[in-house]
């Protein structure tokens, strides 16, 4: 596991910290006047893109914008880094920090790197327990892990676009063998309500985990969460926890949304998630995030 150190943050040519500020500044993108500097973490699928992955020009414009102004802008989403890069793209944030796999990993963007970033956090854990509980329960539903070194292996050629990579068809005890960074379950099976039970039937211990809007499962280390790998990098980027902005949808968004000063749910969020957040903003079809990203500049 790689540790953020004060050099990777503040000091750099690309970054400096004002201590009368209390900001993190970059010297190309600097924010405008005096105004204080944000961070603004943003949820991807059901906030900046809609179900389908499209993402309104309005959105992008504004996303853009505030990253212009200077703002922290870090994706925080439970797609796997693969599949958050085009994002990042998207927005056109070339500089800063992403959080994947709901808080499993966390990169440093760098033009200057070879690749554009570099992987500084990866959360493991030992799947084994979950997995076998979970097959017990769901046993016709399919599984996928994502491994330490970034790759995904999955039963029943399970694939999907938040894997951001082909996933390697495995047998299930193949999985039980591996360090994973996160572990989804997808029943095609069940209805919503039925995979819900199933999942609380299943104790699951040692884990942290959330349950999509359909018969989605995703699965952290124990303690890991969006919110957390945030804090790292709240704390390392000297942000005030005032200062704080987050938006999402999803049950995975909870945490997040409790621990931004201002958090804001998407007008199509659940009751749960509407209940953990501040304020609410229209549904992502409404270009929802648009207008919080607006509020701003």
């Amino acid at each position: 596991m790689t540790i953020l150190t004060p050099s990777m943050v503040s000091g750099t040519d690309d970054q400096r910290y004002d201590e009368s500020t209390n900001i993190t500044k970059s010297n190309d993108n600097a924010p405008a006047g005096n105004l204080p500097a944000h961070l603004v973490a943003l949820d991807v699928d059901g906030t900046l893109v809609d179900h389908d992955g499209m993402m309104s020009d309005a959105v992008r414009a504004a996303a853009r914008e505030t990253v212009a102004a200077g703002h922290q802008v870090i994706i925080a989403t439970g797609r796997s880094l693969g599949a958050l890069l085009p994002v990042v793209k998207q927005i056109g944030l070339q500089r800063g920090f992403g959080v994947a796999s709901n808080g499993g990993v966390t990169v440093r963007l760098d033009p200057s790197l070879e690749w554009g970033y570099e992987v500084i956090e990866r959360e493991t854990f030992d799947p084994r327990l979950a997995l076998t509980a979970l097959r017990e329960r769901l046993p016709g539903a399919r599984y996928a892990v994502e491994d330490v070194h970034g790759n995904f292996l999955a039963t029943e050629r399970f694939q999907d676009r938040s894997f951001g990579i082909e996933a390697r068809g495995v047998d299930f005890q193949h999985l039980l063998g591996l360090e994973a960074v996160r572990v989804v379950v997808n029943s095609t099976d069940s209805s919503t309500a039925e995979f819900a039970a199933a999942i609380a039937e299943c104790g699951l211990q040692g884990v942290t985990y959330s349950v999509g809007w359909t018969a989605w499962l995703d699965i952290a280390a124990a303690g890991v969460s969006k919110a957390t790998a945030l804090e790292k990098l709240r704390s390392r980027l000297g942000v005030q926890q005032s200062h704080t902005v987050a938006v999402g949808d999803g049950n995975n968004d909870i945490e997040m949304l409790t621990w931004a000063a201002r958090g804001v749910a998407m007008g199509q969020a659940n009751e749960a998630v509407r209940a953990a957040a501040n304020e609410t903003t229209a549904s992502v079809y409404d270009d929802g995030a648009a207008h919080v990203l607006r509020s701003l500049l």
